[in-house]
């Protein structure tokens, strides 16, 4: 049974900084892409970040300069580093993975962990 837990979430101040880390746990071959969504109270699921399993990034406008998503294969992981928090950042964040089992891929989603960002 494969899974992806969220942990790193929690209450920053305005500026401040938090880091977001996904591990993948269960059997599998290999993890394709990798993402990160977030979704604010209201408001539709939006993709953050994306990174390929040959390292290419892409960034939404919003945190393009100021998010930073990186991978450890050997680890199965996936970490969001968030600087310049501002309160617009407030959401439930979440883990995206395509993963290989045998012969397809199949999109797993971590549980969510929230992120404030409040004075």
């Amino acid at each position: 049974q494969v899974q992806l837990v969220e942990s790193g979430g929690g209450l920053v101040q305005p500026g401040g900084s938090l880091r977001l880390s996904c591990a993948a746990s269960g059997s599998f071959t290999s993890i394709g892409v990798m993402d990160w969504y977030r979704q604010a109270p209201g408001k539709q699921r939006e993709l953050v970040a994306t990174i390929t399993s040959g390292g290419a990034t892409t960034y939404a406008s919003s945190v393009k300069g100021r998010f930073t998503i990186s991978r450890d294969d050997a680890k199965s992981t996936v970490d969001l580093q968030m600087n310049s928090l501002k309160p617009e950042d407030t959401a439930i964040y979440y883990c995206n993975a395509a993963i290989r089992d045998t012969y397809v891929y199949i999109t797993y989603w971590g549980q969510g962990t929230q992120v404030t960002v409040s004075s």
